[in-house]
């Protein structure tokens, strides 16, 4: 059993209710969940055609989003950080003093085997304990 467990959430998919659920079943009595969604700005030529405001916009929505999933859940906290998925999970569970990430995972498609996937990278490099629920 967990204190503090990591559910990293991409919000374009259906994964995140099944994850949300194992965390329930791993954490330990008087423990905390925390949902996180990594919001990613377009990169390269595409972030120099859109504005700031746009960027804030996305964020602001997919922070309601993200509130929305785990509205109905008792004890599970949200928070949305800007930055590369796999980077910033391993680093807000670092600072946070996460002992548990529970992630999802889709089928991997062919970019999957040369670049990997997020889920695939958290568990590469997290400093803790990472559960993943694969998506039949």
């Amino acid at each position: 059993m967990y204190q503090k467990i990591l559910v990293p959430m991409a919000l374009d998919h259906g994964i995140s209710p099944k994850t949300l659920e194992i965390a329930r079943a791993l954490l330990s009595p008087g423990g905390s969940i925390v949902a996180l969604h990594v919001f990613e700005v377009p990169k390269g030529s595409v972030s120099a055609y859109v504005g700031e405001d746009v960027i804030q916009k996305g964020f602001e929505k997919a922070a309601e989003i993200l509130r929305e999933k785990v509205s109905h859940l008792d004890g599970v906290s949200t928070d949305i950080i800007r930055g590369e998925a796999h980077r910033k999970i391993i680093d807000y569970a670092v600072e946070h003093g996460f002992d548990c990430i529970v992630i999802g995972s889709h089928e991997p498609d062919i970019s999957d085997y040369f670049i990997g996937s997020t889920a695939a990278r958290v568990v590469r490099h997290a400093p803790c304990a990472v559960h993943v629920h694969r998506d039949s």
